[in-house]
């Protein structure tokens, strides 16, 4: 059975990162962008991040201009605006297309054991994924979903 952990990544300066570093801990998987009406969610995501980290919680932010052209820079550029517009310290990765043919295999593997209420295809900026220790995809979130109404979740997993 295929999970989360059998997929590699790519961070901003291009190192491949396995998702099977991660395995033992928890996940909350965002698609994100910085000129997105939702960025101010970065704050909360890192808010989460803060609270969480030290528990084995991760946050993981997969950048994507698939929407409006909301992350229109360079991956470089993109962290510095994420580090300095929004005090993210969690893991960002080189930008992804989350829809389509070429979308990034993390994501149609995400897609397809949370699909969405009209479809499985991301729908916006900020749609979350929360995947348990396991690498199971658990639970899909709507990008309107702040992460503070995840935090229940969180602590249900955590108490596994």
């Amino acid at each position: 059975m295929t999970t989360v952990h059998d997929f590699t990544i790519e961070a901003p300066d291009g190192k491949e990162v396995s998702m099977e570093d991660y395995r033992g801990k928890i996940l909350l998987i965002v698609n994100t962008a910085t000129k997105c009406g939702l960025a101010p969610q970065f704050k909360k995501l890192e808010a989460l991040y803060q609270d969480y980290n030290g528990e084995g919680v991760e946050v993981l932010g997969f950048p994507s201009n698939q929407f409006m052209s909301q992350e229109p820079v360079a991956d470089d550029e993109m962290t510095a605006t994420c580090e300095l517009n929004f005090g993210v310290t969690f893991p960002l990765t080189k930008k992804i297309k989350v829809n389509g043919d070429e979308a990034h295999p993390l994501y149609k593997h995400l897609k397809s054991e949370q699909g969405g209420k009209l479809g499985s295809e991301i729908k916006w900026n900020f749609t979350k994924f929360l995947v348990d220790q396991e690498g199971n995809v658990v639970k899909r979130y709507s990008p309107q979903t702040s992460p503070d109404n995840i935090r229940n979740d969180i602590d249900e997993l955590l108490k596994k």
